[in-house]
């Protein structure tokens, strides 16, 4: 697979779909790749990427963005509180708004800072007890929460079982985000973003598939 590969079927995917021409952003999950496989995606003119920590995120993007100034940096791994404020700081995007004390935290900087990055909320589809992310049955409440707090809410993400139907958790998504008027929608990986597409997904996150396989440090 290369970038190439993974956007010509991105677009087949919309196509099928009966959706437009890029309505769906491919985000290149860069996490514990090595700084010279980013670059080489760069290099390609690609320019939204997704992180899952945030000190990772801090080591590797700082000197990137002094090279280009339009990346469009996306936090995908779960955020502490005490990360936040660096989080909202670095990235474009956070993907993973799943708690209240955390949607506090963010309206609390948000306020400090004048600004806050787009937010989306994680919901457990299938309300695995070692996953985080919203119950499904409290989303709504969550959203109504969120939306007390005037974060900009712009959507919903996901990920579903291993061993599960993953389209079953796409739709699910879709549905608690058609009821809430939630247009985004982050959902959909490099084994099932065909599936995801088909059921609405707005952001597709694809790692491996555009990188190679993850390198493990040394040692």
């Amino acid at each position: 697979m290369s970038l190439q590969d993974i956007t010509a079927r991105i677009a087949k995917a919309e196509t099928s779909s009966g959706r437009s021409d890029g309505s769906v952003k491919l985000i290149a999950v860069s996490k514990v790749q090595p700084n010279e496989r980013v670059q080489a995606v760069l290099e390609q003119g690609h320019r939204c990427f997704g992180e899952n920590r945030v000190q990772e995120a801090a080591g590797k993007w700082p000197a990137f963005k002094e090279q280009y100034s339009d990346i469009d940096l996306h936090l995908i791994g779960p955020l502490q509180t005490n990360k936040a404020r660096q989080a909202m700081e670095l990235c474009n995007a956070i993907h993973s708004v799943d708690r209240p004390k955390l949607a506090k935290t963010l309206a609390r900087l948000a306020q400090e800072i004048g600004s806050c990055p787009n937010l989306f909320i994680q919901v457990n589809t299938g309300e695995e007890d070692q996953k985080a992310g919203i119950l499904p049955a409290d989303a709504d409440g969550f959203v109504a929460e969120c939306n007390e707090l005037d974060l900009p809410v712009r959507g919903l993400m996901c990920i579903p079982p291993i061993d599960e139907e993953p389209s079953l958790h796409f739709a699910l998504l879709a549905k608690i985000a058609a009821r809430n008027g939630l247009k985004g929608l982050s959902m959909g990986m490099s084994s099932d973003f065909e599936q995801a597409i088909a059921l609405g997904a707005t952001h597709v996150r694809v790692g491996s598939a555009i990188f190679g396989e993850r390198v493990k440090p040394q040692g």
